[in-house]
């Protein structure tokens, strides 16, 4: 095996070191629940009658043989394209627990909701604490301790994370995460991104916009562009939490279902009563994580992730934080080109060699831990294979060893780039991500005269008013977790890539979130702390900053200042809660949630986590 680079050593080394306390506190619990829970049949018979009684023809396996029992946690909505195929696969997943012995039921849903939809709009308000309801509504199903095993039904943004979080709380039993996989790819993302732009400069209407919408996103399966939920399948990969080579086979295909029946198979045989316990706390371990962030800087995977890989450390006792991954990403370079980084999509990197060619070339190079507990035998070498069909019969074969494009694919010995392209900033103004990846290095150091905003409302006005036509730091503040529940700005990557191609530098600043889909404009983002008032009383440097101030933001030097003297300033004054679309209910969570790089969470904030 080769020797794990040193810088991954250190830093796995570090976050260990400084999660002890917490994990061993964690680990106890999960033992501790484990003794508690373990076995239903310590249950009072009125208890297990209410559990059996909707099971029909499994009711005799349930309630007389030591059979395991899995619960599938399911995110299932057909308004959600990558998860409308979920609709189907309870019943079937059931069948296939019974080939094996087993039972399985639906132990609860969760609700899985779309920044796609609700990007730009008030709904957005609502997205990032999902996170912490999917985590809860996990555990509200779990709660029942009927289960052996739990199988996890998500993809997307929140969903994935959310699951992560709320089952990590059941540790002691084991998990899988059974995708559905990617819609086919529609048309061409260069003409896609040059229909918005247009539009975004008015030279276009809104039915022509549409049709090119309508001609990506078209079909059941998940958006075809690398953004968080397809980050997502490929951390739960790295992690080793699905069966190998399964995160972007397409929907509704043999191969599909044959890996469906395989996930349930392998669930019962890691459960207490298989051959091969593997309780999920055990898996998600110190080196899991760092998996997850080596995984996600390689492919240059969405930084939303910034935001939800130190949560989910959280919830198994584990410190993660953005200084890890900054050193991280100084070493891991950059082996994926996958839209928006690149020209081609998902499906376009999965038969390239995909998931099985980064893992293999980065265990090759000493790039990832190799000997972590995984679903599958074997650990991550495991992983550096790829599913296939042979007469209706499941195998995994050696993935590619060299790129089927090397448009898209790269060896490590010869990198698109360097580094993972996920930096940190910091100075005056707080701390912040930078994606450099998908922006030209020329474009890596800013630095303007500032134009404040308050909300993208009023960067798309000044934009359209032509208030923006010249260098400028556009800084967007007062959409931090705590002030407004920490949107996605997405909608401020046409207008400002346009004023980027007139040939002014031009960056954003904000303590809001920007999604792997953040495209070409330098961008500081999920700036910490928040503008608005912590619980103390103190307001973030971002809310000191004034139009005019010149802000420089630096990827090479990992600055993010603002060259004024800010001591004496009143901070403005925020913006009022905003009210509908449900947004007065999540209030709670807003008063009570973290900074965006503790994970931006009420819930592990007050559960003191």
């Amino acid at each position: 095996m080769t020797q794990l680079h040193s810088t991954i050593a250190r830093v796995t080394a570090r976050i260990a070191a400084r999660s002890r306390d917490s994990r061993q506190r964690y680990l106890d619990l999960m033992a501790r629940e484990g003794d508690a829970h373990g076995d239903r049949s310590s249950f009072g018979c009125s208890n297990l009658a209410h559990a059996y009684a909707g099971a029909e023809s499994d009711q005799p396996t349930m309630a007389f043989t030591r059979a395991a029992n899995l619960g599938i946690i399911t995110a299932y909505n057909d308004m959600l394209s990558a998860h409308q195929p979920y609709g189907r696969y309870p019943d079937a997943m059931k069948i296939y627990a019974r080939e094996v012995g087993a039972t399985a039921q639906v132990a609860g849903a969760t609700p899985a909701m779309c920044d796609g939809v609700t990007q730009g709009y008030a709904g957005m308000e609502l997205s990032l604490f999902s996170r912490d309801t999917i985590a809860m509504s996990t555990a509200v199903a779990m709660s029942h301790a009927m289960f052996d095993g739990m199988a996890l039904l998500g993809i997307c943004d929140k969903i994935v994370p959310g699951l992560v979080i709320g089952a990590l709380r059941f540790g002691h039993l084991p998990a899988i995460f059974v995708p559905s996989g990617p819609m086919p790819s529609g048309i061409a993302n260069k003409d896609k991104q040059k229909t918005r732009q247009l539009y975004a400069e008015g030279k276009v209407g809104r039915e022509e916009l549409l049709k090119s919408e309508m001609g990506s996103y078209h079909s059941p399966g998940t958006c075809t562009f690398f953004g968080t939920a397809n980050s997502n399948q490929m951390m739960m990969e790295m992690m080793g939490l699905q069966l190998p080579g399964s995160s972007f086979v397409p929907p509704n295909t043999p191969l599909r279902s044959a890996l469906t029946r395989a996930a349930v198979h392998r669930l019962v045989a890691i459960t207490r009563k298989g051959a091969d316990p593997r309780p999920m706390a055990q898996m998600v371990d110190e080196r899991a994580i760092v998996n997850a962030c080596i995984g996600l800087l390689a492919t240059g995977g969405s930084t939303n992730h910034a935001i939800h890989l130190p949560a989910m450390a959280r919830a198994a006792g584990i410190i993660l934080d953005w200084g890890d991954l900054d050193e991280l990403s100084s070493v891991v370079p950059l082996i994926a080109r996958v839209y928006p980084n690149g020209s081609g999509d998902v499906n376009h990197f999965h038969a390239a060699g995909g998931m099985g060619y980064v893992i293999g070339e980065l265990l090759s190079a000493g790039l990832c831990h190799g000997d972590i507990l995984t679903v599958a035998d074997g650990g991550m070498a495991a992983y550096a294979t790829e599913p296939h069909l042979e007469a209706d019969t499941l195998s995994f074969r050696a993935a590619p060893a060299d790129p089927l494009d090397p448009a898209m694919l790269a060896k490590v010995a010869t990198p698109f780039a360097p580094d993972g392209g996920m930096r940190l900033v910091q100075g005056n103004l707080g701390r912040a991500t930078f994606k450099s990846s998908a922006v030209d290095p020329s474009r890596w150091t800013i630095e303007a005269p500032a134009r404040v905003f308050d909300t993208q409302e009023d960067v798309q006005a000044a934009f359209k008013a032509g208030e923006l036509e010249r260098d400028v730091v556009v800084v967007v503040r007062f959409q931090g977790p705590r002030a407004n529940g920490m949107p996605e700005l997405h909608k401020l990557t046409a207008p400002l890539g346009v004023l980027q191609d007139k040939g002014f530098k031009v960056a954003l600043v904000t303590d809001g979130r920007m999604s792997g889909a953040s495209g070409k404009v330098p961008c500081a983002i999920h700036a910490t702390p928040e503008a608005l008032s912590d619980a103390a009383g103190r307001p973030g440097p971002l809310a000191l900053v004034r139009d005019g101030d010149v802000v420089r933001v630096c990827a090479h030097s990992g600055t993010l200042e603002v060259l004024a003297d800010l001591s004496g300033r009143a901070a403005a004054v925020p913006p009022p809660p905003a009210q509908g679309m449900g947004r007065e209910l999540f209030a709670m969570y807003r008063m009570a949630a973290d900074g965006a790089e503790q994970g931006g969470s009420a819930m592990l904030a007050l559960a003191g986590l």
